[in-house]
């Protein structure tokens, strides 16, 4: 495959922090937002009474890790009119139910058409489509089999999904938007607020106006906190084992329970901190292996570290609600300088742009609410990813569970170590995030393929074999 870097021209913090359903944003998210929106297209274009029936074909990772992924499923649940930020998660199973049964799909809620998977839903795994290797085409033919119309998307990590197989036509928030401080690297982001004299939580309050309110913007950040804390609680209360075959059993309930019954140990053991900040992070991937509700932040494979951190603040470091938000904005600030300039998907760079990025994330977001300065929030970010370069995605039967789930945790613990080493310093350092990130984009780019999200090498080889 070849190497690749999009350019973006403004990303809101609302770009980087998605609802949506587990257990990956990129082959689950990414593939029912592509079918919904092509199933809307076919809609707006009066195309549905014209079709007969329907083709989904997958490719590149979308296709060897898909079946560990529930790409397939995401995809019928997505143009059978459902978008990942709002469905039902627990009515999928049935619907997937009732297609198998029935052998065919409600297309997008508005038509019963027929709907055979091992006809209609083609897996392609030793074929990419140009430009990203999560590739999925859908297709739909009148009565005598005649291909109406066909489209392409590619998602490209985090949910973002792009249409017509064109990278470089990528739809975000609107890039019709200035905002009041436009930045592209991190290096402008601090010559911007030394020149404003303001914190990089000012510059991204003001640069959210161009989008929504301040009181709107709140209102989305207390719903993505809300969202996080809710599936930390559902991954303690829920047991059993995690779908897929391995038969991994949820070990945040357990360790839960462990560390109220040992709560007298921290007294004499303090880096029972980190037994918490574990528990946060094992709650929230164990609830997104298990395709509940999570926060892409910034990916689903990567939805622990954040929530993780943020609890950590809020209960270890007594955090306020709006220190929670300015966490937020500026992990969020730090997680569109990946986006722009490098990548967080690991098919194309590695489990450095997801966990990797997460965990940058977060140490800036936790840099920021301690009383760092732009310096030391900018150091933290780059302690963290430099930490993480070169790491790669291997999931075992292309599920995002080993080494999934435990890597968050080392990420969050991560991001919280970064932010005191960058704390004890005076933010000068001698490699800048800005060349952090260009080498984690080359490394992602050398990076050879069985290592990016194909379950064709690393772990997911040697453990079978083994």
């Amino acid at each position: 495959m070849n190497s690749f870097k999009i350019d973006y021209n403004h990303l809101s913090v609302a770009d980087m922090f998605k609802l949506g359903v587990g257990p990956s944003s990129s082959h689950t998210v990414g593939p029912m937002l592509a079918g919904w929106m092509f199933g809307t297209y076919i809609i707006k274009e009066g195309l549905l009474s014209k079709t007969e029936y329907v083709q989904i074909d997958l490719y590149g990772s979308l296709a060897l890790t898909g079946k560990g992924h529930v790409t397939d499923v995401a995809s019928i649940v997505g143009i059978s009119g459902n978008r990942p930020d709002n469905v039902d998660s627990n009515k999928i199973p049935l619907l997937i139910d009732e297609m198998r049964s029935n052998k065919t799909i409600n297309f997008m809620n508005k038509k019963i058409i027929p709907f055979v998977e091992s006809t209609h839903l083609v897996w392609h795994f030793d074929e990419f489509l140009p430009a990203h290797p999560n590739g999925i085409r859908f297709s739909v033919f009148d009565s005598k089999g005649k291909m109406i119309v066909a489209k392409e998307y590619l998602s490209v990590g985090g949910g973002f999904v792009v249409e017509g197989g064109n990278i470089e036509a990528e739809n975000i928030t609107d890039h019709n938007i200035n905002p009041k401080h436009p930045y592209h690297s991190a290096e402008e982001l601090l010559e911007i607020c030394d020149k404003h004299k303001i914190s990089i939580v000012q510059l991204q309050k003001e640069n959210e106006l161009a989008w929504r309110s301040e009181k709107e913007t709140n209102k989305f950040l207390d719903s993505i906190i809300d969202t996080m804390f809710s599936c930390i609680d559902n991954g303690i209360k829920n047991t059993g084992e995690l779908p897929g075959g391995l038969g991994i059993k949820r070990r945040a309930p357990e360790l839960h329970d462990n560390l109220l019954k040992n709560s007298a140990i921290s007294h004499i053991d303090p880096l029972t901190v980190l037994d918490w900040v574990n528990l946060y992070a094992l709650a929230v991937n164990e609830e997104n292996a298990a395709c509940g509700k999570v926060v892409t932040a910034p990916t689903n494979g990567a939805a622990g570290v954040i929530p993780a951190v943020l609890k950590y603040y809020k209960v270890f470091c007594k955090g306020t609600k709006q220190g929670m938000r300015d966490f937020l904005l500026v992990a969020g600030s730090i997680g569109t300088l990946y986006k722009k300039r490098a990548s967080i998907s690991a098919a194309a760079v590695g489990c450095q742009g997801e966990v990797g990025v997460a965990c940058s994330m977060a140490a800036a977001g936790l840099t920021a609410v301690l009383g760092g300065t732009n310096m030391q929030i900018e150091n933290a970010a780059e302690i963290a990813m430099e930490h993480n370069l070169g790491l790669t995605c291997d999931p075992i039967a292309g599920l995002v569970q080993i080494p999934c789930i435990e890597r968050n945790t080392m990420g969050a613990v991560k991001a919280i170590n970064a932010t005191r080493l960058s704390l004890k310093s005076d933010g000068k350092h001698f490699v800048s995030l800005d060349e952090c990130i260009e080498t984690m984009r080359q490394t992602g780019a050398d990076m050879q393929d069985k290592y990016k999200e194909t379950s064709l090498g690393g772990l997911a080889v040697n453990t079978v074999e083994c």
